[in-house]
This record gives structure tokens, C-alpha cells and sequence, in this order.
């Protein structure tokens, strides 16, 4: 049996404080709404509890936020498409931010199991004046349990990502578990099978010097990195500035990833970092 899994989520300001309505249909939903940083944020936990996502399965998450809200969403957990028997294993978000509006999307890894077909897709719609930052973080099988996303007796393997900032950024790449070349390649991944992205962007450009000065912040800690022979970063538009990083485990990879968010966070927003607490239970 498949699963259509939706979540709806608006956010608007109340005075002083981002308050938050949603609505799930299906096992998607919201586990918990904190304010760790007082009133003006609200952090979201989301949580899908059958624990993973098979071949036919569909969720979708809609995120609204309006005028001067700000909201951080993240998960307790990896998000996991397990084994198709042929099907494609689907989760769409699109997020819409008014102006002034701040996101920060801050999932935890994806693993693609064996044998998974999935489709992995974002949207983000800013409004000039609206910011964001987000990462996505994919982990391609489990090689330290000789469950390799590659294996030769698992030659079905597909997974699609793609991210969209309409008009500023579309990135969309399929990953084959038969493709060694790419997986291999020092033009791809490299033998590695965890890779990060890490953005800020913006609905109105950025000056050349802010860029300038986010991206010399993204170097001054990946340079400096266990993972600097593997990580980079750049401002593919004045809109958006990206970090990249691969890694043979996740752990490492979202230490620099989470160093850099909050090097941004202070130097974009004037606020310090505040990981969500569920990162630590």
C-alpha cells in the first residue's frame, strides 16, 4: 500500500511573534513548535512516521510564510526511500516567502537505499526582500553495512534531486546506480557517496561585496576543514551563494555544513547560531 502524505504550513507574524497554522493529511506532520529564540522564530520539527518512503509514495509539503515571519524546519532524523519493486518513491516541497520573510530549512541526510527509485524535489519561491538558507544533504546507500548504493547486484538504483529558486537557480541531476563513471570520477563524485549543498539566497540581488563577504566566511571554515580537498563554494547569481561538499561519511559533512550556517547566519542576519535541539537528543 502506498502512501500521499500532505503537509501544509503557514507562518505569519502575530506583533512580535512568527506563529505558525498546519495541516497534514496522511503520515506527515508536525512533531513539535518550539521558540528556543524567543518569539520571532519558530523552529518545526517534521516528522513522517512510518520511518521512510517506498516505491509509490508521494509527500508533499507546502511552506507559506508571510510578511517578516521567520521559521527554521528541520527533522529528528534522516529522511530514507528504501527498495522499489519498480515504482518511484516521490517527496516535493515548495515553499513561498513573502517579502521580508526568513526560511531556514534544515533537514537532516537523505539515504538512498539500495535498489531505491526516488525523486527528490525543492522549490523555493522568495519575494524581494525575503531570504533564505537551506541545505540538502544526500547519503548514496550504507557502505559502512556492505550495503552499497552501487553494488553490482543491485543495478536499479536511481535518484533525482532537484533544486529550484525560479529565475536564479535550477539545478536538477539523476544519480544511476550503474553510472560508475560519475560515482567514480574525479568530474563527479569522486568515489564518494555523501554529497552537501548548502545555500543563502535571497529575492533581491546581493551587493558584490556582501557576496564576496559571505562566501570568504564559507572558505575561512572549509579551507581549514578535514574535507577542504573536497568542498568549495560559490555565487553561481547575485541572488544565491553555494557551498558543495563530498565526503565518504555524513557526520564530518554536516559539521562543515553547520559551521558555515551559522557563520552566515551571524554575518547575514546578525543572529547567532541556535541548532535545533532535536539535532542533540
Amino acid at each position: 500500500m502506498s502512501w500521499h502524505g500532505h503537509l501544509s504550513l503557514d507562518y505569519r507574524r502575530d506583533g512580535a511573534r512568527t506563529i505558525a497554522h498546519d495541516r497534514h493529511h496522511g503520515p506527515l506532520r508536525v512533531l513539535q513548535r518550539l521558540y528556543p529564540e524567543g518569539d520571532a522564530i519558530c523552529h518545526h520539527v517534521l516528522v513522517h512516521p512510518p520511518g521512510g518512503i517506498v516505491g509509490g509514495d508521494v509527500l508533499d509539503i507546502e511552506a507559506r510564510l508571510a510578511p517578516g515571519s521567520h521559521a527554521v524546519i528541520t527533522t529528528p532524523g534522516a529522511t530514507r526511500f528504501y527498495r522499489s519493486a519498480g515504482a518511484e518513491a516521490i517527496q516535493n516541497l515548495k515553499a513561498q516567502l513573502a517579502e521580508d520573510a526568513r526560511l531556514e530549512w534544515l533537514p537532516l541526510e537523505t539515504i538512498a537505499y539500495q535498489d531505491s527509485i526516488a525523486l527528490n524535489k525543492m522549490r523555493f519561491e522568495l519575494a524581494p526582500g525575503a531570504e533564505m538558507m537551506g541545505w540538502d544533504v544526500v547519503a548514496l546507500g550504507l557502505p559502512a553495512a556492505d550495503q552499497a548504493f552501487d553494488a553490482d547486484s543491485h543495478p536499479n538504483g536511481r535518484f533525482t534531486q532537484e533544486i529550484e529558486l525560479p529565475a536564479i537557480w535550477l539545478e536538477r541531476g539523476t544519480v544511476h546506480s550503474t553510472d560508475k563513471l560519475l560515482l567514480d570520477s574525479p568530474l563527479g563524485w569522486a568515489g564518494h557517496r555523501v554529497m552537501g549543498t548548502l545555500w543563502l539566497a535571497s529575492g533581491t540581488a546581493m551587493s558584490r561585496t556582501r557576496r564576496e563577504s559571505l562566501l570568504e566566511s564559507a572558505r575561512s571554515l572549509h579551507t581549514t576543514h578535514t574535507l577542504a580537498a573536497t568542498s568549495g563554494s560559490s555565487s553561481p547569481h547575485e541572488q544565491v551563494v553555494v557551498v558543495r561538499v563530498l565526503s565518504t561519511k555524513v557526520e564530518p559533512l554536516m559539521h562543515l555544513l553547520t559551521q558555515i550556517w551559522g557563520a552566515w547566519r551571524q554575518e547575514a542576519w546578525q543572529l547567532p547560531p541556535c541548532p535545533p535541539r532535536i539535532w542533540r537528543m
